[in-house]
């Protein structure tokens, strides 16, 4: 045989032989892997699919939207239609948190067990109207003496500490869409909530032209005082309602947001900063003041308000009201009492007291 076939064959023989040794060890590495870590071999989640329980779970949690609303005795009615309609619009699995009163919570739970609604997860939460004061006149003649919980807002991260992001609703509201959508409206870097502009396309024309120009910062705050003066903002600016926000609680406990408001409040008491012609929007002026420039904007879609002044019916017709995906009475005038536009809408989402304390009032009523 030519010696260049023999060292052909020898230099075959000499790979194989190395391919058989390696294989070897590679499998006593293996088996010493599995001895150490018995679960080395098993497929970790993020690398295969789920389980179908498994993904279930994730899901679940994945797809809940906490809720955020203030139940007041003379109002229950309201806070019930808003949950309902946000419940039966939603395919996520809503979580409200209900923000009320002593004097409210008995009924509040009766009306809630005793209806649909005690399929809906919620928890209640007691205001304290002990964390005003020095913040808000006591006077039992001003409004914000009798509406504390209109304050709640101010505190979100104490009543849901684990979350990161929930939504606010003020109980005169209904719920058309999915709230889902609004729930994922993107709040840009560094903005700790997100509001509906009061010059938006949606609602500009509900401006309340009786009670000062509620469509800018000079509406709601005195421009004469210097400590409004000293911020130097624009009294032009256009405001926004705190009716609907979404809010970003890592940002907002990172901001000292609550912290920052409570400050205004105090100052407000001692230095009355908040415009004379200013109407209901007791909540709004600092709120102005701490999120100047610094939030993001919530689709007109999502927060069609005025419902509850003059004249809206005139201003929006009942093809917009029905495609509207949430709905606002803002005003005076509420859908439970007797002058309210559209006050039908709010109807299909009333649950009837079952324990006969609260009746809404119609035209037709005796």
């Amino acid at each position: 045989m030519p010696l260049r076939k023999v060292n052909v064959v020898i230099l075959i023989l000499l790979a194989v032989a190395f391919l058989i040794i390696v294989q070897r060890n590679l499998l006593n590495l293996s088996d010493f892997l599995h001895k150490e870590n018995p679960d080395a071999g098993q497929i970790l989640p993020f690398e295969a699919e789920l389980s179908k329980d498994a993904r279930q779970k994730m899901e679940s949690k994945a797809e809940e939207i906490p809720v955020v609303i203030t139940a007041t005795e003379d109002r229950l009615g309201a806070a019930i239609a808003a949950m309902n309609s946000v419940s039966q619009n939603s395919k996520a699995r809503v979580v409200f948190t209900i923000v009320t009163l002593n004097d409210t919570a008995d009924h509040l739970k009766a009306w809630m067990s005793k209806t649909k609604l005690k399929n809906v997860k919620y928890r209640i939460v007691i205001f304290q109207p002990e964390l005003l004061n020095g913040k808000i006149s006591k006077d039992p003649k001003t409004l914000e003496a009798t509406k504390p919980l209109t304050f709640a807002r101010f505190y979100l991260p104490v009543y849901i500490p684990e979350v990161e992001k929930a939504i606010y609703l003020d109980d005169d509201v209904v719920v058309q869409g999915d709230i889902q959508e609004l729930y994922e409206t993107n709040l840009k870097p560094g903005h700790a909530a997100a509001f509906s502009d009061d010059c938006d396309s949606a609602s500009a024309k509900g401006i309340v032209r009786g009670a000062g120009n509620q469509n800018n910062y000079l509406g709601f705050l005195d421009f004469k005082k210097e400590a409004i003066k000293k911020l130097g903002m624009r009294a032009n600016t256009c405001s926004f309602n705190p009716g609907v926000i979404i809010a970003n609680l890592t940002e907002w406990k990172n901001q000292n947001i609550t912290q920052q408001l409570e400050y205004w409040m105090e100052r407000n008491f001692q230095e009355d900063l908040y415009s004379n012609t200013l109407a209901e929007s007791i909540t709004t002026p600092p709120l102005l003041i701490v999120f100047y420039k610094r939030y993001s904007s919530i689709d007109p879609m999502w927060h069609v308000r005025h419902l509850g002044t003059t004249g809206a019916g005139n201003r929006y017709s009942p093809q917009f009201v029905r495609v509207a995906k949430l709905l606002h009475w803002n005003g005076h005038y509420k859908p439970w009492g007797r002058a309210s536009a559209f006050s039908d809408v709010w109807d299909q989402w009333f649950i009837p007291d079952p324990t006969g304390q609260f009746h809404p009032v119609r035209r037709h009523a005796d």
